[in-house]
């Protein structure tokens, strides 16, 4: 790493006045700047003034010596990262250690060597804009993630009305065509697409406002109690008329031995519900049957979902929910998706108390879930 030395200030502190003098020559010759002090007083004065990069402090002073001086250093909050190097004539392996013990980020014994004490002092200095490079690209990259998050959920939430009034007319139209003969068969299939995909848009729009809402702390859930059998068979009821298109037929089944009561926020576990069936409508086949379940056990509401899909393989179902990976692929009939809403369930499931589970096999199908503790 190319570093430039005259951005750096260092602190040379020894009561010998011909030590520092030597200190500053060696260092200055190398471009950086130099202060010294010949005890802990003057230095306390100069590392409040100047506010060094790094200080190279000697143990052996006279009224407060090095180790205590750099403990207190340690304590502040101001100069606790300061890096430390002790120049000394002592050089135990217990003294070694106590300096180690005190803050120091390496150490020198005198009478040192010149090449040795660049080098120590560069590998500190290194290190030192390593970190600092390292903030500034944490600070931009968290600067940039907030505007793109902010940027999302301004397109999320400005398209969202449009989209909805779009897919209100498609699903009006594609009802009145099913009434009228006389309409061509290749207008009422275009109808009927352009339907398709304006729900599968407005859901990915309602999603991403959602995430972003999410991401950014915006979205407290509003907690309140009612049966999640009751919600289910009504989520089920419109899930149907999705299911429809493929010629999938939704079959609710309420095993529960005791009340499905859950105190959530409602529309997130909607969300979370129309997602788990929605993507079990995406990789269904056509002519195929889906489960819904609710169930109760060990004082948890269970909540399933299951298709004869085609399933999911080993490998990819462990990159499910990793927001880097952002998994998504195609279903049975080419329909496209994100990869949010998983993420989108999961945080929801976490916002409530709830956790997501699933399985499944290749080909065989997939069982997607979540559970929810039982209200007493």
């Amino acid at each position: 790493m190319n570093i430039d030395f005259s951005n750096y200030k260092i602190l040379a502190v020894d009561d010998i006045p011909t030590n520092t003098l030597l200190l500053q020559m060696i260092l200055e010759q190398s471009g950086l700047k130099v202060f010294t002090a010949h005890d802990a007083e003057e230095a306390e004065v100069q590392v409040e003034k100047e506010k060094p990069d790094l200080i190279l402090l000697d143990v052996l002073m006279p009224g407060t010596d090095g180790f205590t001086f750099a403990k207190k250093l340690k304590e502040h909050p101001d100069h606790m990262n300061i890096p430390i190097i002790f120049l000394t004539a002592l050089n135990s392996a217990n003294d070694i250690v106590k300096g180690f013990h005190m803050g120091a980020y390496d150490y020198i014994t005198k009478p040192f060597n010149k090449e040795e004490l660049l080098v120590r002092v560069g590998h500190q200095l290194s290190l030192l804009e390593a970190k600092r490079t390292i903030e500034q690209q944490k600070s931009e990259l968290e600067h940039t993630i907030a505007g793109r998050d902010v940027l999302y959920s301004v397109i999320a939430h400005d398209l969202r009305m449009p989209m909805s009034t779009m897919k209100m007319i498609l699903n009006v139209l594609s009802i009145q065509m099913k009434e009228e003969s006389t309409i061509p068969q290749e207008v009422h299939e275009s109808i009927q697409n352009a339907n398709e995909i304006s729900e599968q848009l407005f859901r990915l729009l309602d999603n991403l406002l959602k995430w972003t809402k999410a991401q950014l702390g915006k979205l407290e859930p509003i907690k309140q109690s009612f049966s999640l059998a009751e919600l289910t068979e009504a989520e089920v009821e419109t899930a149907s008329i999705l299911a429809a298109n493929k010629n999938i037929s939704i079959r609710y089944v309420s095993s529960a031995k005791e009340e499905t009561e859950v105190e959530v926020d409602i529309d997130m576990i909607k969300t979370v519900m129309r997602n788990l069936i929605s993507n079990a409508i995406k990789y269904s086949y056509r002519d195929s049957e889906i489960d819904v379940i609710v169930d109760t056990e060990n004082g948890e509401v269970i909540y399933k979902v299951i298709d004869r899909g085609c399933g999911i393989n080993e490998e990819v179902q462990h990159t499910l929910l990793d927001v880097a990976t952002q998994h998504t692929t195609y279903g049975t009939e080419h329909e496209s998706g994100s990869g949010l809403g998983l993420l989108l369930v999961d945080n929801f499931l976490k916002l409530n108390n709830g956790r997501l589970f699933f399985h499944s096999k290749e080909k065989e199908g997939s069982t997607f879930g979540f559970a929810l503790p039982a209200l007493k």
